[in-house]
């Protein structure tokens, strides 16, 4: 993810102009496709000159890529998710349900930056070679994600017992996949506050030991 260093106005225009090219490329590549979406045509909805994307990301490629970047992380600052503050927030839970809620919190802003983007990133990459080889990684990063979230769950108190952290990984993987997210938030025209609600229901039902009552 490319960033404007520095500060003083200079930077802070340069940074809102950035917002709003990926803004206006966001919303055009939803709508019609990023191989049907010029960058005269982000130029014009942006408000600026084409030379200027030009110049801020290079080629289409990048525009694309950063966009991506930015929707999954919330900003353009080059922070890994598992070095945000939401994830390190959710790790370090006292318990196991309360991670899963911080989780899926932190995880339902994710997947609505991100999830409308995510057809018209599978297209992009399918049709572009060079833009596919721009997101090659010798790791599924997501994973990464839910299973030192996953180690950290097993380890607190209320955790199920009998579970290990690639199973815990695989069911956090699953159901916070963008995929699942599309097809309950568009498909079914549930709200992010209803999938995380449900999500977080189901997660604690797997992974959280029951709770005992006072005759137990």
């Amino acid at each position: 993810m490319s960033i404007v260093k520095g500060g003083g106005k200079r930077a802070e225009k340069a940074r809102a102009t950035r917002r709003k090219i990926l803004t206006a490329a966001g919303e055009l590549f939803i709508a019609h496709g990023y191989g049907t979406a010029t960058m005269q045509d982000v130029a014009d909805a942006a408000g600026v000159a084409v030379q200027t994307i030009y110049f801020s990301f290079g080629n289409k490629r990048t525009l694309m890529k950063e966009l991506v970047d930015v929707a999954i992380a919330g900003d353009d600052e080059p922070v890994a998710t598992v070095d945000r503050q939401w994830f390190r927030d959710a790790v370090a839970a006292p318990t196991a349900a309360e991670l899963i809620e911080r989780y899926a919190a932190g995880t339902s802003g994710v997947l609505t930056r991100f999830a409308p983007l995510l057809k018209v990133a599978e297209t992009a990459a399918a049709s572009d070679p060079e833009l596919a080889e721009l997101w090659r990684s010798d790791e599924d990063l997501r994973y990464v994600v839910t299973l030192e979230a996953a180690t950290a769950l097993i380890a607190k108190p209320d955790a199920a017992e009998g579970i290990d952290a690639a199973a815990v990984a695989d069911v956090l993987y699953g159901l916070t996949s963008p995929e699942l997210y599309l097809v309950m938030t568009r498909s079914r025209d549930w709200s992010a506050d209803r999938w995380r609600a449900w999500a977080v229901a189901l997660l604690q039902g797997q992974l959280c030991a029951p709770l005992k009552t006072e005759n137990e």
